[in-house]
């Protein structure tokens, strides 16, 4: 069955990329769509391959030309977006396509793609996100203290919107982070076996198990 839309969404520093590169490796047909964006390359990152680096002029050409699926402006400053054309390329080449995009954007297209499968990956705690964000903003070379503290901030206002997605994933270790995507892939797709479904099912959000809900508390957020 392809032509599957999954919603990824998780906080800056949460491990996303590793863990979809993981699952992408287990699973075929799984295409990851590449969004376009205002802001300058960080770090290693290249054009095409992170990101469609573009022009302000540029997207906003595109809005008017309504070639997105979603977009949103993220920190006050960038664009980013997903072209409407990523998942007619995918349904075309009979893949699934994977949406890694932040809450604002993901709600969009929870509007216009209802039966969209939505991932929401989390930290365990802030004290890992913190850790991880420093790490990771050393390797884009964005030591600035006050951006560090921004995305902190907003890690917590995106937490709070989790109740919208349909799983949840606390990626404290990365195997079994990777084996609970891989189960939600799968269930979506029909192919999953009965343990697998089961695993799934106690990912959803509103399963509300155990460690989600510690990871939450842990971030001031009820449920």
């Amino acid at each position: 069955m392809a032509g599957i839309l999954f919603i990824i969404s998780a906080p800056s520093g949460s491990g996303k990329s590793t863990l979809v590169n993981e699952v992408r490796r287990l699973v075929e047909g799984l295409e990851f769509s590449i969004s376009y964006t205002t802001r300058d390359p960080r770090g290693s990152e290249q054009n095409h391959v992170e990101y469609h680096f573009i022009t302000k002029a540029a997207f906003e050409a595109m809005i008017a030309n309504d070639e997105f699926l979603e977009h949103a402006t993220v920190f006050g400053d960038n664009y980013y977006g997903t072209a409407r054309s990523a998942l007619v390329q995918a349904h075309e080449r009979g893949h699934d396509l994977l949406l890694d995009i932040d809450v604002q954007g993901a709600l969009q297209v929870m509007v216009k793609v209802p039966e969209a499968g939505s991932i929401f990956i989390l930290p365990p705690n802030p004290d890992v996100l913190e850790k991880r964000l420093r790490h990771r903003s050393q390797a884009e070379n964005v030591t600035d203290e006050a951006v560090i503290q921004k995305r902190l901030r907003q890690a917590r206002r995106e937490l709070e919107q989790i109740g919208k997605y349909r799983y949840a994933l606390v990626n404290d270790d990365l195997e079994e982070a990777v084996s609970e995507m891989r189960a939600v892939v799968l269930c979506a797709r029909g192919s999953a076996t009965e343990e697998e479904i089961a695993l799934a099912a106690r990912c959803e959000t509103s399963a509300r198990s155990a460690k989600l809900l510690a990871a939450l508390r842990s971030f001031g957020v009820e449920v």
